[in-house]
């Protein structure tokens, strides 16, 4: 078997893996449709390379208004590694107590809202803290994690928890402890992640499910759509008005801030 060959065989595990939570996945859609529906939005928060989650839900084609990708650079600017903004840096900050609660003051949160957190090991502080704050503040809570790798890893917090025991319901990438998952002939490490290609496919799964629920309801959602598909004047349309819906959804999150 190639490395080609292999690493598809275990991809074709992992669909399996997210293809048995179909009805945690149907779950999560109707917390978060309830959200959308209610004029509130899915916080969607991820540190380190979990952040390719946060954009995978939106904005991007194929994808519509009603969630807030909370993405900070301090936790996510890989493509310099070392340096200013290096990698070393991101990985200490995400285990700083006390910065979720920073990011999270940005925002007037209400019970009507509810928090998708992505970590692949479910280890790191500052996802734990922010699913633990939303908790706080009886806002509802969808993990998704690699439950193998989390299972098998110690968590960065003093008292051990991690991101599943703040979570109402967790979803699991199907990837193996380490998350790599092909061993090369002379090679002792293995390479090529799977968690992303798990946590993409229950990203857009949900997607697809609160888009079909959203519509069953009379709220079609703005779908930002290639012209190719729509032609060229609706999807202009659809991307401006996708990004004003966008807009005034995230000012309800802002009139509010510090008032008690």
């Amino acid at each position: 078997m190639t490395p080609t060959q292999d690493y598809l065989q275990k991809c074709h595990h992992l669909a399996e893996v997210v293809s048995k939570q179909e009805a945690l996945i149907q779950r999560a859609a109707q917390m978060f449709s309830q959200s959308i529906l209610a004029g509130r939005m899915v916080h969607v928060f991820g540190s380190g390379h979990s952040r390719i989650m946060v954009e995978e839900m939106w904005p991007r084609y194929g994808s519509f208004p009603g969630f807030n990708p909370i993405v900070e650079l301090s936790l996510t600017f890989h493509n310099l590694v070392v340096g200013a903004n290096g990698q070393r840096q991101a990985m200490f900050l995400e285990n700083t107590v006390g910065l979720a609660e920073r990011i999270l003051r940005n925002f007037d949160v209400n019970l009507q809202d509810s928090a998708l957190i992505i970590s692949s090991s479910g280890c790191n502080v500052v996802p734990i803290e922010m699913a633990e704050l939303f908790r706080k503040k009886g806002i509802r809570v969808v993990a998704i994690l690699t439950k193998e790798h989390s299972e098998k890893s110690k968590s960065k917090r003093t008292d051990g928890k991690k991101l599943s025991d703040f979570a109402d319901l967790v979803l699991d990438t199907g990837a193996p402890a380490g998350d790599a998952m092909v061993y090369v002939d002379g090679l002792d490490t293995p390479v090529s992640p799977g968690s992303t290609v798990g946590g993409a496919m229950i990203i857009n799964c949900i997607k697809a499910e609160v888009a079909k629920l959203l519509t069953a309801h009379g709220q079609p959602p703005k779908v930002l759509s290639g012209a190719a598909v729509v032609g060229e004047e609706r999807a202009i349309a659809l991307f401006e008005s996708a990004y004003d819906e966008h807009a005034h959804r995230l000012a309800r999150l802002y009139e509010k801030v510090g008032q008690k």
